[in-house]
């Protein structure tokens, strides 16, 4: 991304390969773990960006939470922490990067969503529960931040990424696509 200086997060894990991805192709990045699903830390991250990196001119919020359990095997515990990583984590970062750009009125916002986003199935109601849900807050921040020329999509990726984490947990469904039948992420 010319001209930005973009900063990654995640709860744990490797967040390096990230950085160095961008970096490599000439950009600015960091990395800075936090959990999205925790207020606090939410607030201490968006502060930290904007004062040490810079203010936040977009925002992608791309947390997962696609997790397969039939209707009757979902736990309660399960559907809260679809739910907590789906909704509560967009609402969080979401409503406290939109009070910076509300003060600057400019920004870009985009919640990245999929087909649950817009329509559940077997198997995928804690994931589509969250995802609409989703879909349903991105729109009310639309509305919400549209006079304060701040911009709030919600964009449906709809199909696998080529990831390791897609290759670790479906390794039929990547062995069974054609070689063009993943998303790349670049």
């Amino acid at each position: 991304m010319e001209g930005f200086h973009s900063v990654g997060t995640r709860r744990r894990g490797d967040i390096t390969s990230f950085v160095e991805e961008i970096e490599n192709t000439g950009g600015k990045a960091t990395g800075i773990y936090s959990d999205a699903r925790n207020e606090d830390q939410v607030i201490e991250l968006v502060e930290h960006v904007e004062r040490d990196i810079g203010p936040i001119e977009v925002f992608v919020f791309n947390v997962g939470g696609n997790v397969m359990f039939p209707i009757l095997e979902t736990t309660t515990r399960i559907y809260k922490k679809v739910w907590e990583m789906c909704t509560l984590a967009g609402f969080l970062t979401g409503r406290e990067v939109a009070r910076r750009m509300v003060e600057r009125k400019n920004g870009t916002m985009l919640f990245t969503g999929a087909t649950a986003s817009v329509r559940g199935s077997s198997g995928f109601s804690a994931f589509a529960g969250g995802k609409h849900a989703l879909r349903a807050l991105t729109q009310s921040m639309a509305k919400k931040l549209m006079p304060h020329n701040i911009h709030v999509a919600h964009v449906v990726i709809d199909g696998p990424i080529n990831t390791e984490w897609t290759i670790e947990r479906f390794p039929k469904l990547v062995e069974e696509r054609p070689n063009d039948g993943l998303l790349q992420p670049e």
